[in-house]
């Protein structure tokens, strides 16, 4: 009853297996704090999968994978006490945040293995209109990969901030990025990439948790059965009768299940039922909501 859809988990990364010559750079995440090497990942994920549907070739893809792994690294250096902040950052605080870029880019320099994926780490701020960081580039100077990266991250940075833990509410997220798409900071393509890939992955959502909702309606027949031997097994009047329900019981039950608390973990998996299949109702909406939206 703890079922729980890790929505970036790594076999829903419709990739590339990346060969040995690649371990390296996605070992330097293990350096990060567990939620900027999550977010790194779930870039990482995006990345992969807007680039397939925008038909990129395959070593463009891995490459700019590679380049959305590593595109926090230089937040190894902010201090916690900024990185980890859960309210605003001031002004002198933002400065600082803002330095992991130059920060990332100047280790991957360093490093002959990182160096071909520097453009992840320098540019995944860049807005087309000029207004990011950290030099202020405008659409033709940004490099493509620093486009995709820059969609993929901020859309996870917001659903993070925000602490989704499904996909219920987010097409309220792609609002935001078509509003930036708008004032002239997101590549429109992209964005409109983003959905399909945003679409893909609500339905696949709402496949484990149909799969999970099976789960539990077969549970809560069993305890019906459970219930309808009780019922029969205190009706009766012969001892062998009540012996015979009982033997039924048993076998229906399961781990650490009793008479006495079948009560409780029947309302337990009667309440996880009802809020998944809500759940399953809600995302069918939000999907009928992102694809009316317009960039």
């Amino acid at each position: 009853m703890n079922f729980e859809f890790d929505f970036y988990d790594k076999t829903n990364l419709k990739a590339y297996n990346l060969d040995e010559s690649m371990r390296y750079q996605l070992n330097m995440l293990d350096s990060l704090d567990a939620f900027t090497r999550k977010h790194c990942e779930n870039v990482a994920n995006l990345t992969c999968r807007i680039c397939e549907y925008l038909h990129c070739n395959k070593g463009f893809v891995e490459y700019c994978t590679i380049c959305a792994y590593l595109h926090d690294i230089g937040k190894l250096f902010i201090p916690p006490e900024i990185l980890q902040k859960p309210g605003k950052l001031t002004d002198e605080e933002y400065e600082i945040m803002k330095t992991h870029t130059t920060i990332g880019h100047n280790i991957c320099m360093k490093d002959l293995k990182l160096r071909p994926y520097a453009a992840g780490t320098l540019y995944h701020h860049e807005a087309l209109n000029g207004t990011g960081y950290p030099q202020g580039l405008t659409k033709k100077d940004i490099p493509y990969e620093g486009q995709i990266i820059r969609v993929a991250d901020e859309y996870d940075a917001i659903v993070s901030k925000r602490q989704y833990k499904s996909h219920i509410g987010i097409s309220d997220t792609l609002k935001i990025l078509i509003e930036n798409a708008h004032n002239g900071k997101n590549n429109p393509i992209i964005l409109k990439t983003l959905f399909k890939v945003v679409i893909d992955d609500v339905e696949y959502e709402i496949y484990c948790t149909q799969q999970y909702v099976q789960d539990l309606k077969d549970e809560l027949k069993r305890f019906d059965e459970i219930f309808k031997y009780k019922e029969k097994m205190e009706k009766a009047t012969k001892e062998k009768d009540k012996n015979y329900y009982l033997e039924g019981i048993k076998i229906l039950l399961k781990n650490n299940e009793t008479l006495e608390n079948c009560m409780s973990l029947y309302e337990e998996y009667k309440k996880a039922y009802e809020t998944r299949k809500s759940m399953i109702d809600n995302l069918y909406k939000e999907i009928k909501i992102i694809k009316k939206l317009k960039v």
